[in-house]
């Protein structure tokens, strides 16, 4: 068996086991973000053989400053996703551990987007997207991509649902993906 397949198989394991409440519950932020998940380590496998082949051409930097910007996101996101006191006696059986925020985090990367984690998706996506572009790849990311953005749009039912008022006028100063823009 070829071994892309075999490491495909086996992070999917990893990924079913992380994502198996949410995939018993379709209507939460995670069932979407699941098969999203799949779609950009089948991506990441696909266009691995690519990732250092002409070193310095454009689409390579452009790749890899999203890249970068994918860890920045993802970092920030996570020492502040602390700062919101996640308790496991949140009651939403949903959710991971580190998702049960008790108190709204509105400042540092979250004072302009409200999904720097979905944000850092997006570019690992198209970063890993931008390595090989083909017909295959575009059709992974153009999915992953729509699939995450679903991600957002429940998560934010969600919080709304959570937080209420607060939330609604956070949604109001802040930006979904890009600051200031979108």
């Amino acid at each position: 068996m070829n071994l892309k397949i075999i490491i495909f198989l086996s992070c999917s394991v990893f990924i079913i086991f992380i994502s198996r409440r949410s995939l018993l519950h379709p209507k939460s932020h995670g069932f979407p973000r699941f098969f999203a998940w799949e779609a950009m380590l089948a991506l990441f496998l696909l266009n691995v053989d690519y990732w250092f082949l002409d070193k310095f051409g454009i689409r390579q930097m452009i790749s890899w400053a999203l890249l970068f910007l994918s860890l920045y996101l993802v970092a920030e996101s996570i020492i502040l996703i602390i700062a919101g006191k996640p308790k496991h006696t949140r009651n939403d059986e949903v959710l991971m551990g580190f998702e049960k925020t008790t108190r709204l985090v509105t400042r540092r990367i979250y004072k302009y987007i409200r999904h720097p984690m979905y944000a850092s998706l997006l570019c690992l996506t198209w970063g890993a997207f931008l390595k090989n572009i083909d017909l295959i790849s575009a059709s992974l990311t153009l999915f992953a991509s729509i699939l995450l953005v679903f991600c957002a749009l429940r998560e934010e039912q969600e919080n709304l649902a959570f937080f209420g008022e607060e939330y609604r006028k956070y949604m109001k100063v802040s930006k979904r993906f890009i600051p200031f823009l979108i």
